[in-house]
């Protein structure tokens, strides 16, 4: 089963439990071939409320996404235009995203981040020459500065959702235990944002193999001293489970008692099982740095060989964990340097 086949069950799951209405705009950041955009599309045209013409001609403009890639954003296009999204302009634009949305802001963001310890990009002018490469980004709603390539995508997402707007993205584990600019943009996540679910995932399902990933799920809330954030449930989807692309490939059914415990649009009544856990917002708030790299249950993988990740995808974790390590010296460096100046 080819990663594409994995992702898209794990997409399909995002979309139903968001659960996005004809009504509301849908927006992917970094939308790749726009499988986000396309799951959303399928998922919204089923609304029974869509089948009012009107509606259901209206919905083909509330989707839109971006890509750096100007060769991938070709076959979004025309991956969009393959499943009926068809208009006279593009919904795909080729810039970078980081670079601002132009004040626009929308009802649902999906997506999944490019993965990378720097954010580098090299900037195309409409010339065709390469105009520079950008390692950080001069924007008056970040609130922090960074190397974290995901932690810049956080804090964008976090800028361009509509007031009340909902979001589901996939990030890496770093973006959950970070100090610096990791710790800040946490603490501004759960008071400002309704911070409610967090899907611990398995390796290699977004990432590369041995990349531990997660899906954030988080809604936009009004400004107020109190903080937003009341309760954080996780779901872990990664203990104790062992997926490859071949053997043991992860299917849509994998996901079936995560989407029964998310209880989409019902979320107050939620229950605790063995894998999906409360944390009240003092809890986390209590943690080192606010850590939210949590988990509760026993990893039995030590008892049982099966349950064991293969050579390749451990020596691929401990390649992650010294080049994590070596951008944390990196950073100490600079910042010494920086002062020694």
């Amino acid at each position: 089963m080819p990663a594409n086949t994995l992702r898209r069950g794990l997409i399909e799951a995002m979309v139903e439990v968001v659960d996005p209405q004809p009504h509301q705009t849908v927006h992917d950041p970094a939308c790749g071939t726009a499988g986000f955009l396309l799951a959303a599309w399928e998922h919204m045209k089923q609304n029974k409320k869509a089948r009012d013409r009107a509606v259901y001609s209206a919905l083909k403009n509330k989707f839109s996404g971006v890509d750096i890639v100007p060769e991938v954003v070709r076959l979004a296009a025309m991956n969009l235009y393959l499943h009926g999204i068809t208009g006279v302009d593009s919904i795909v634009e080729a810039k970078d995203a980081l670079l601002g949305a132009g004040g626009k802001t929308y009802d649902v963001v999906l997506t999944n981040p490019p993965f990378g310890k720097k954010q580098s990009y090299r900037i195309v002018r409409d010339d065709g020459e390469i105009d520079s490469e950008r390692e950080d980004y001069d924007r008056q709603d970040f609130f922090v500065t960074t190397s974290n390539k995901q932690l810049y995508f956080l804090q964008h997402i976090m800028t361009v959702l509509a007031p009340n707007g909902e979001a589901a993205v996939v990030l890496p584990d770093n973006v959950l235990f970070e100090g610096g600019a990791g710790e800040t943009i946490r603490r501004r996540l759960l008071q400002n944002f309704d911070y409610h679910t967090l899907l611990r995932l398995p390796t290699g399902i977004f990432y590369k193999q041995g990349v531990k990933a997660n899906v954030l799920f988080f809604d936009k809330k009004p400004p107020s001293e109190q903080a937003a954030t009341k309760d954080l449930w996780i779901y872990d989807l990664r203990t104790n489970q062992r997926f490859t692309l071949k053997e043991r490939p992860m299917a849509r059914a994998d996901l079936d008692d995560f989407v029964a415990c998310y209880r989409s649009g019902h979320r107050a009544q939620r229950e605790e099982a063995e894998k999906f856990k409360r944390f009240p917002l003092q809890t986390l708030l209590a943690r080192d740095k606010v850590n939210l790299d949590i988990f509760w249950l026993k990893d039995h993988a030590l008892d049982d060989p099966d349950l064991l990740p293969s050579p390749d995808e451990a020596a691929a974790e401990i390649v992650e964990s010294l080049e994590t390590a070596l951008e944390r010296f990196r950073n100490v460096a600079k910042a010494l340097g920086e002062k020694l100046a």
